[in-house]
């Protein structure tokens, strides 16, 4: 095959925090739905908070550099090695590196 993939990766760490909730169970947390009326509904009464989409998931994660390498479409079955050689490469391993995430592959023509 010729052409290119744009490979794009992010590095994990043993200490990372990655937590998923729902919109209805932030909003249930009494903490919260204060600190909403009070920044919001200041000096209101009888205020409620509610969402139509009770499904919504919030996401509250470490925030990650994301960084790109080229590959040639034949090494496909190779990106995770290239990857890693390409975090090798860069020196972007730190103490608590446990590994790398691929976030996205592209094809280049």
């Amino acid at each position: 095959m010729d052409g290119k993939m744009l490979v794009t990766y992010k590095l994990l760490c043993k200490n990372d925090f990655c937590l998923e909730l729902s919109l209805k169970k932030l909003l249930e947390n009494e903490k919260v739905s204060k600190l909403i009326k009070s920044e919001f509904a200041k000096g209101l009464r009888n205020i409620e908070l509610n969402t139509k989409e009770s499904d919504t998931k919030i996401t509250i994660e470490t925030q990650k550099e994301l960084y790109q390498f080229e590959v040639n479409k034949d090494d496909f079955a190779d990106i995770i090695t290239l990857a890693e050689e390409d975090v090798k490469i860069k020196k972007l391993i730190k103490k608590d590196y446990s590994g790398i995430e691929l976030v996205n592959i592209e094809t280049i023509d």
